[in-house]
């Protein structure tokens, strides 16, 4: 990737960037004597830490190893071609954390001096790191299910940023909820009451789109009989869901990025321009970074989408929440189809936790519900209903 040189008069040997999830970390490090006096800015994950890069160029940035988003060394190999003579440092917030608990301790019961403490110093770095370790339980979004620490992160992030305007990107492979992430953060907002419009950029044909997303005036184009808004004008005072936005074209990638940068709709036909106010979230099961090195999508639309980035966890990496998930499907499954509430047995969610989902969630709930459907009149869900019912998934592959 080509290097991008930063302006002479923009550059300054006095600025920092921190970059963390971990908003103690973020402020521990600022106010570190190395770092205390300088001008800062602070970003919450590896992308909002390239974009704000771009405008606010830093000679010095310290990288959290625990980005919730991309590959810390990843990020800083970025920053270094990308903004060539940044000083970049990777902390560990987890271990630093840990180490200051423990510090506080020792200065605490006296240790330091030495003082024979030793039963109560064990006893009080044992209280340390279990508060270092226990974060506050995060409620579930809305119509989302499981307490596993990948998804309460997920939880989090996403209710810090819903009271706010920002773009918001979704990554998680294919069938791991991002739609309902989505949906969550815009019912959350201030903007809860006003629409919620999807637009799967993968679904509409490339020549279609542009009509789709930013409306056509009468005769713009063969069979446009009426003018017609698009689904952005739609979304005015809410949110637009841009869904698998990886797939958008090239040609519309350009129009897309106008429309972040000053808030302006022009209807295809027509020279009218409307402003409207609407928030962008966006999902995609590839790595746009990826797609970005290839040519194939745009490097400033990708950090006015990326500002702040939540990423789903596949449901492999959350084991325990297989349990609630598909004690909640067979809840739907017995009110929809007016029988009484089948059991999971433990034999069948033993196999249901070792089993490979590609499709996550999704492919989850299609095993249960082939699952209830081979299982009869019984009360109860064994192993041999799923063993028919997961012939096309992969067992054993955790």
């Amino acid at each position: 990737m080509a290097a991008i040189a930063t302006p002479s008069f923009m550059r300054t040997r006095n600025r920092v960037l921190v970059a963390s999830a971990d908003a103690a970390f973020r402020s521990r490090i600022l106010k570190s004597q190395e770092h205390a006096e300088l001008e800062s800015a602070e970003a919450t994950g590896g992308a909002h830490a390239l974009a704000k890069l771009v405008q606010f160029p830093c000679d010095n940035v310290v990288l959290d190893r625990h980005l919730p988003d991309l590959d810390a060394g990843e990020v800083a190999n970025l920053i270094r071609q990308r903004f060539p003579g940044t000083a970049v440092e990777l902390i560990d917030s987890k271990a630093a954390a840990a180490r200051e608990a423990q510090d506080a301790c020792v200065r605490e019961t006296g240790a330091d001096r030495g003082e024979a403490k030793e039963p109560r110093l064990a006893e009080k770095l044992n209280e340390a790191r279990m508060k270092v370790a226990a974060l506050p339980t995060a409620e579930p979004l809305p119509g989302m299910i499981g307490t596993s620490r990948a998804m309460q992160q997920v939880y989090r992030l996403a209710r810090l940023v819903a009271p706010r305007d920002t773009s918001v990107l979704i990554t998680g492979e294919t069938g791991t909820g991002k739609e309902l992430v989505a949906q969550a953060v815009h019912e959350l907002s201030p903007r809860a009451r006003q629409p919620f419009v999807v637009v799967n950029c993968a679904a509409i044909p490339e020549a279609l789109l542009e009509a789709e997303l930013f409306g056509h005036a009468r005769g713009a184009f063969t069979g446009a009989v009426q003018s017609r808004l698009g689904r952005i004008h739609v979304a005015q005072g809410g949110t637009l869901f841009l869904d698998e936005i990886g797939e958008l074209p090239l040609s519309m990638q350009a129009k897309l990025l106008r429309f972040l940068q000053n808030g302006e709709v022009q209807r295809l036909g027509s020279s009218d321009v409307h402003r409207v106010d609407v928030r962008v979230v966006c999902a995609t099961n590839v790595r746009l970074l990826d797609l970005v090195q290839a040519k194939q999508f745009r490097q400033d639309l990708y950090y006015r989408l990326a500002i702040f980035p939540v990423a789903l966890p596949p449901l492999r990496e959350r084991a325990e929440d297989i349990g609630p998930l598909a004690k909640h499907f067979l809840e739907r499954l017995a009110t929809e189809n007016e029988l009484p509430v089948k059991q999971l047995g433990d034999s069948a969610l033993a196999l249901l936790q070792q089993t490979h989902c590609a499709g996550n969630v999704r492919e989850l709930q299609h095993a249960i519900e082939r699952a209830f459907i081979l299982s009869g009149n019984e009360t109860q869900l064994r192993v041999e209903h799923f063993q028919s019912a997961t012939d096309g998934l992969h067992l054993g592959e955790l």
